[in-house]
């Protein structure tokens, strides 16, 4: 009976465990970072930069203020090789994440900000029939990021930033279980885990050196965060027998978001236009495994490392049209960090291309509004080596082949005091 149970945990941590690739992982926190394909480590166009490298807000004057949210919704489709599965689409899904900024000039050496947004999160919605319901229904993750910061003008030319993460998230996973048994046969049952975690800890770093008049350097680092998740594990239908090798009760889990550095450098090639590009590394194989307790029998087990490290490759431009009126465009190429054998219906995550446009308007003096939108290609991905779906769906892997798009619309507001 224990061991039935740790198969039916190590499922869920299987899952737990994908549902933290790239593709949960939001780099969109304004608009006109959006606009600049995300390009934005070297570039201070706005208070925003306090997450893109917080040594960049000894370049805001002043008090400022900046909100806003984006529209994600994402899109995907599954096609089955073995077993055969006709094409399925994922259920439609909007999410809402929000970015919210201030900073304020202490003096003409230092400054100070806050910054509020949700850097991973998003989930996937399956249809409740379909065959792959066994590998997943329904996961959604949701983290908000606290983050007062600190920089200093070190020279008209450099500068440098360091702040602390507070963060805290949930989690919510579902999906059907197949428990085989002897005297009843095969018994099919639903398992639902939530679990919050609270109090997260981090740090960033940043730097900004003005080479001359028209050429940035930046540096953008942020730490690992620990979540240590309490939650729940509750499982419906299904025999009576086969109830007792579900999981049921309190649980425990600790998952570890990944370290990022990003380098950037932007250019002012004339009055107008601007340029910008970013490399950017995520330490995703530092993510060694996922360990949950389940509390009630005191049982525990754990799921091996999935990830490599990935990166991104960001391009952006920003031309100031008028006074008014500046607009922007940007390329992106995002490589994802999980390897083919863990890829699944729970997080159908490919490397990326995506293409960014965007405006910023100024309403008033001290008030103005950006918008932009940006379409995100993942490459088509076929999978014939599932050892996910050995666990969470039997004997027989889910192997097939996952299409997936995003569309992407965000708004910001910025107000100068």
């Amino acid at each position: 009976m224990k061991q039935k149970l740790n198969t039916v945990l190590c499922a869920f941590l299987l899952l737990c465990s994908t549902a933290f690739g790239s593709g949960f992982q939001i780099n969109e926190h304004g608009a006109r970072a959006m606009a600049m394909g995300g390009a934005f480590t070297a570039a201070a166009l706005d208070p925003s930069i306090l997450y893109f490298n917080n040594a960049g807000i000894t370049q805001m004057s002043g008090f400022k203020l900046m909100m806003g949210t984006t529209l994600i919704a994402p899109s995907s489709t599954f096609r089955g090789i073995s077993p055969k599965v006709n094409e399925t689409k994922m259920e439609s899904q909007l999410f809402t994440p929000i970015h919210f900024y201030a900073t304020y000039q202490i003096t003409d050496e230092l400054y100070a900000g806050l910054g509020f947004n949700n850097p991973f999160g998003l989930g996937t919605k399956w249809p409740s029939a379909w065959d792959g319901r066994f590998v997943s229904l329904e996961i959604a993750v949701e983290t908000f990021n606290l983050n007062p910061v600190i920089a200093y003008k070190i020279s008209d030319n450099l500068s440098v930033g360091v702040g602390l993460q507070y963060a805290f998230g949930n989690v919510l996973i579902n999906k059907d279980v197949k428990i085989p048994s002897a005297y009843l046969g095969e018994t099919i049952a639903n398992v639902d885990m939530k679990g919050d975690a609270t109090s997260a800890m981090g740090f960033t770093a940043g730097l900004m050196y003005k080479a001359d008049c028209n050429l940035n350097f930046g540096v953008n680092y942020r730490s690992e965060v620990q979540f240590d998740f309490t939650g729940t594990a509750a499982s419906t239908g299904g025999s009576a027998l086969a109830a007792s090798s579900l999981p049921n009760g309190d649980i425990t889990a600790t998952l570890t978001t990944p370290q990022q550095l990003v380098v950037g450098v932007s250019y002012q090639y004339n009055d107008k236009l601007l340029l910008s590009t970013d490399f950017q590394w995520v330490g995703w194989s530092s993510y060694d495994t996922l360990k949950v307790d389940f509390t009630s029998s005191k049982t525990s087990t754990s799921a091996p490392r999935m990830y490599e490290n990935n990166y991104a490759m960001r391009f952006g431009a920003n031309y100031q049209y008028s006074d008014d009126l500046d607009l922007s465009a940007g390329l992106l190429y995002d490589k994802n960090p999980v390897k083919d054998q863990f890829v699944d219906a729970t997080l159908p995550d490919a490397d990326r291309l995506g293409f960014s446009i965007g405006a910023g308007y100024k309403v008033m003096d001290n008030l103005s509004v950006d918008v932009s939108y940006l379409f995100l290609r993942m490459f088509e991905r076929t999978i014939t080596n599932s050892m996910v779906s050995r666990v969470t769906y039997g004997s027989e892997p889910f192997n097939g082949t996952y299409n997936s798009t995003a569309n992407l619309f965000s708004l910001s507001l910025s107000y100068n005091l």
